[in-house]
């Protein structure tokens, strides 16, 4: 293992600049310190998400998934690091052909909610979008490794498949969007 941090506090971001894992420093509002802290917080949500009770299934896959997050974020805080490959991207993808295969076929949009896992996986997945867009914005200006947007852009597919998956285990439902609904009025008895 690695250096353990005997004490938490450092003081050496207190003038708004954080070190990198590569020993060089930078702003704390740089778009590398945002793309590996929205990673960082899309573990967190994964936390909440499995902190709710999910199958066992998909809480073996998002324990994988946030292992792989832990190495994307440590890719993003280490310029020139390559941490995640083809096989993740790979997995992903099989892991979704797996999951999706017996879910219903989509005929409407559906909107976040279902139950609480449920409704959380889809903060989840819109944060990991987020996630996505900053390293796109990342690689604008700077190096980023091939596979870390692919891999985000997957993992949000997988994140709404499982949204599905959850909302729909023992016997829940998903909330579809409906075009021509009826407005709410609450004046009517």
């Amino acid at each position: 293992m690695g250096n353990r941090l005997s004490k938490i506090y450092t003081r050496t971001g207190d003038n708004g600049t954080t070190g990198l894992g590569d020993g060089s420093r930078t702003e704390k509002d740089s778009t590398r310190v945002a793309a590996y802290g929205t990673t960082d917080e899309l573990n967190s949500i994964i936390g909440l998400v499995l902190a709710h009770g999910v199958p066992s299934e998909v809480q073996a896959v998002l324990n994988e998934v946030q292992h792989h997050l832990f190495d994307l974020g440590g890719e993003l805080c280490i310029p020139g690091h390559q941490a995640i490959q083809q096989t993740h991207i790979d997995w992903l993808e099989s892991t979704l052909d797996h999951f999706n295969e017996e879910l219903p076929a989509l005929k409407d949009f559906i909107l976040p909610g279902g139950s609480i896992a449920a409704s959380n996986c889809h903060v989840a997945r819109t944060v990991c979008r987020r996630a996505e867009r900053l390293v796109v914005t990342l690689q604008h200006s700077e190096d980023v490794p091939p596979f870390s947007m692919k891999y985000l852009n997957r993992l949000s597919d997988l994140l709404f498949v499982i949204a599905r998956v959850v909302a729909l285990t023992d016997g829940g439902s998903e909330v579809l969007w409906q075009k021509d609904r009826a407005p709410v009025d609450l004046g009517a008895k």
